[in-house]
């Protein structure tokens, strides 16, 4: 009988792939002891060892002795130059942050469910305790953190570094957000709305490079746009710039938690398209959704398309204001592909000032839920950069 050899092209593959699960699992704990890193990625101690060994000398993974229930072991961590950075961001739902060094490697992360109605002091206490936990974890101490930065779900004043628009964040509204993170942390804050910091993170290292005007949709518990223009973010005079969540779609439509009626989130904000399944499908959350339809459920599939279909006649409006060349769409019903986005560019087609040129490119979020926080410690860089190059 003929033994089967796998291709070297295989092995070289099976290995890669095995080098990016430890690398994951590091990022994910912020730090591992050898033995722990077998335990989460199920591979062998052994090839856990020669793989920690060779990304050690290759600079990208750093290992110091340890011991762990009297025991010596070997605790790995991902190396990083002089400066830490967190990127922080608080949604509706979740909290997430990273840990990141100036030449922009993830470090560690965190990440947390939050309650629908949660409050600035208690999150801010919780987001203090986690960033510490993600410092200690990679051997670093906080006196490496040299800036912080933050997205929340609403317009921010750039000036004064509170929400410009009560009631988009229950909460939160009227805090000096900036001022009471700066007295926790001593350290720097760069503070933005989410779907600002989503832009930047797609336009810098995401779907959006190479664009000069891009448009961030961010689809989520609430629909929110980060506009880049030239290459940088526009925010307009107020911090308000963007905010495509409340642009009037039914002026007989239902109120907004904003105030106004009609807005397109009580149309394709989370909480419209979950209500829209409450008698035939019970208690669904937007993943749930978005994971019937990706199964085959006709119903989960039209509601999204319908949603694309609003989405597009938005898009539209702000497409002939600030005509971007590509909109990057992401947030968790983003993640229903071209189930959303097809109908979303037909309604471009139709809704859309005709150039020579065509619709932009409506094109899938490159970092997935992540692109907001990774958005924020850019910015911290951004700012660690420009004050150093100041002093």
């Amino acid at each position: 009988m003929n033994s089967i050899v796998a291709s070297p092209g295989s092995q070289s593959s099976l290995r890669e792939a095995n080098r990016a699960r430890i690398v994951d699992a590091v990022k994910y704990h912020g730090g591992l002891t050898q033995v722990e890193l077998a335990g989460v990625t199920g591979l062998s101690p052994a090839t856990v060892s020669n793989i920690v060994k060779e990304l050690s000398s290759s600079g990208l993974l750093h290992t110091a002795p340890t011991s762990r229930s009297g025991r010596r072991a070997l605790h790995v961590t991902l190396a990083h130059g002089v400066g830490l950075v967190v990127g922080l961001q608080i949604s509706d739902t979740r909290m997430r942050l990273v840990l990141a060094d100036l030449g922009h490697q993830v470090i560690a992360e965190r990440s947390m469910p939050l309650a629908r109605d949660h409050r600035c002091d208690s999150e801010l206490e919780r987001a203090g305790v986690l960033v510490a936990d993600m410092v200690d974890s990679v051997g670093a101490s906080f006196a490496d953190v040299l800036a912080i930065g933050v997205g929340l779900p609403a317009p921010i004043d750039p000036r004064s570094g509170t929400i410009v628009t009560p009631g988009l964040l229950r909460g939160w509204h009227g805090i000096p957000i900036r001022d009471e993170l700066g007295a926790r942390f001593n350290r720097p804050i760069f503070l933005d709305n989410e779907a600002n910091l989503g832009a930047l993170a797609e336009f810098r290292m995401g779907a959006a490079r190479g664009a000069r005007q891009a448009a961030y949709i961010r689809v989520s518990y609430g629909i929110g746009a980060g506009l880049i223009i030239e290459g940088q973010i526009f925010r307009g005079s107020s911090g308000k710039a963007g905010e495509i969540g409340h642009m009037t779609i039914d002026e007989h439509g239902s109120i907004c938690r904003c105030g106004n009626r009609g807005c397109l989130e009580t149309v394709i904000g989370a909480a419209a398209l979950i209500e829209l399944f409450r008698a035939s499908h019970g208690e669904l959350k937007l993943r749930d959704i978005v994971l019937q339809a990706e199964a085959g459920d006709a119903s989960c599939r039209r509601v999204i398309a319908d949603a694309g279909r609003h989405l597009g006649i938005a898009a539209a409006g702000l497409c002939n204001l600030v005509d971007p060349d590509r909109i990057v769409v992401g947030g968790e019903l983003a993640e229903a592909g071209e189930t959303l986005l097809a109908p979303l560019r037909h309604a471009l087609e139709r809704s859309t000032l005709w150039t020579a040129g065509g619709i932009p490119d409506v094109v899938q979020s490159d970092l997935g839920d992540k692109a907001e926080v990774m958005g924020a410690a850019l910015a911290a860089i951004d700012a660690v950069r420009i004050a150093s190059s100041i002093a």
